[in-house]
């Protein structure tokens, strides 16, 4: 498959080296001579440099021969026009793009998108996810990533483990399952010291992990609960920044659960005023630097549930966590762009970390992928993958015992939907034609994942 991906920024790149290392055939564009030499060194990817809606940048890149065009340029309107040239000249079969301003997005209804008009087969507003993503997590507030998987069936939870006196602590992971307590429950991956990987049932949890579960829709208390977190819902929410994350962020909230007492501080005079009147005093709207210690207080941070800070800008998301904890809120929420930031962040109490990147890169690769594969979310943007996909005739995982099929380290099913009952698989247990799967896969080992599906594999050539 051949794949032009406009931007050579974080995102740009991360994708470009996720489907090189699949086999798939890139290039990218991007007008910085400089960032298009780093990834044309780096990867196994081709380089053009150029603006990438300009035909003559396209035709360079041999658009006449590509597949799929994914724009993810840090301009909405060079990728809104690089998928319209795309089309209309090269005829690309299909076209992804990044756009982040409201005015686009409220217009995807009245099929502004559609191919007669400005032909994008798919829109990708990473905004709206952290939002959509924020406030799952703010309705289970003992875990730092919530994801629905299997239409809501499953949740894939990631929880900190803090309390050494937890039963889970002293457990073989292989042994949980015999206690009714971890019932509606598998683990599929642990975070150790920066380092994720793959646990089997001879490792155990230990204080200070992070653990990605997946839990049974029902079960999620539950399990959040067997972990030691007892943590209310929220009834106070601080949200620092009123960009798109932070408005949308407000609405959703104020729509699902309209008596959450919400303020927003936001440093822009105008931009506080313009959202103060478009959620028309359902929210109290702040106007300050959300650094400054006396508007915290103002904000009633001490006795706040819940600070999120989703500004632009990553040391000032950092830090108005950091001083809302140390004023008394009981958990921060911060959205930061840095991969360099995240090993320092558990440090200075800060867990629960959202990534704009990683946001956009799950949804992107979703698409890419072959249609068996329903539900897509990246762990860690160097580690793996957690899949949904169902399983073909021909896949190599039927006709024995899970047990008896010799998966790799880097792969491991997590939980099987049959029938649509959840089931949360025993060695002993045999896949069916039909089923499916939820399963963490490292990208060491995803062509092995693919080729053990079967023929119809996880992606499309």
């Amino acid at each position: 498959m051949r794949v032009i991906i406009c931007g050579a920024g974080q995102v740009g790149t991360t994708i470009a080296r996720h489907l090189a290392t699949e086999g798939f055939s890139v290039t990218v564009i991007d007008n910085d001579p400089e960032q298009v030499r780093r990834v044309d060194e780096s990867h196994d990817v081709r380089g053009v440099v150029g603006y990438a809606s300009h035909p003559e940048a396209l035709r360079k890149a041999n658009a006449q021969d590509a597949d799929m065009l994914i724009a993810v340029t840090r301009s909405d309107e060079v990728n809104m026009a690089a998928c319209q040239v795309a089309y209309s000249l090269f005829g690309v079969r299909r076209r992804i793009a990044r756009l982040r301003h409201s005015g686009y997005l409220d217009q995807d209804k009245s099929g502004l998108y559609a191919a007669e008009h400005m032909p994008i087969d798919v829109v990708i507003s990473p905004e709206i996810e952290i939002a959509k993503g924020i406030t799952r997590r703010l309705a289970t507030p003992g875990a730092f990533d919530m994801v629905p998987m299997a239409s809501g069936q499953v949740e894939l939870l990631g929880i900190h483990v803090e309390d050494s006196r937890i039963p889970i602590v002293k457990e073989r992971i292989g042994d949980l399952g015999k206690d009714e307590q971890f019932h509606g429950m598998s683990i599929v991956a642990l975070v150790r010291k920066g380092r994720c990987f793959v646990p089997d049932s001879q490792d155990r949890v230990t204080v200070g992990d992070d653990v990605y579960v997946l839990a049974k829709r029902g079960k999620v208390d539950d399990v959040v609960t067997a972990f030691g977190h007892r943590e209310r819902v929220a009834k106070k929410l601080i949200i620092v920044g009123a960009g798109n994350v932070g408005l949308n962020l407000a609405k959703t909230v104020r729509r699902r659960s309209p008596l959450v007492d919400i303020k927003l501080i936001e440093r822009d005079e105008e931009r506080a005023e313009h959202v103060a009147a478009e959620l028309g005093g359902a929210v109290v709207v702040l106007h300050g630097d959300g650094l400054d210690r006396s508007l915290l207080d103002e904000a009633q941070a001490a006795s706040t549930d819940t600070l999120v800070a989703v500004t632009n800008d990553d040391e000032t998301n950092i830090f108005a966590s950091v001083l809302a904890k140390q004023a008394g809120c009981k958990r921060a929420i911060t959205l930061v762009n840095k991969r360099s930031y995240e090993t320092v962040l558990p440090a200075l109490g800060l867990n629960t970390v959202v990534s704009p990147s990683a946001v956009t890169i799950s949804t992107v690769l979703r698409h890419v992928r072959h249609s068996s594969v329903t539900a897509l979310y990246t762990l860690r943007e160097d580690f793996g993958e957690v899949i949904e996909a169902e399983i073909p005739e021909g896949s190599r995982l039927l006709r024995r015992p899970l047990g008896q099929l010799g998966l790799p380290v880097g792969m491991k099913i997590g939980a099987v939907i049959r029938e649509k009952e959840v089931v949360f698989p025993q060695p002993d247990m045999q896949l069916q034609p039909g089923d499916t799967v939820i399963a963490l896969v490292t990208y060491s080992y995803l062509k092995l994942a693919e080729a053990l599906l079967g023929s119809t594999g996880i992606r499309n050539r």
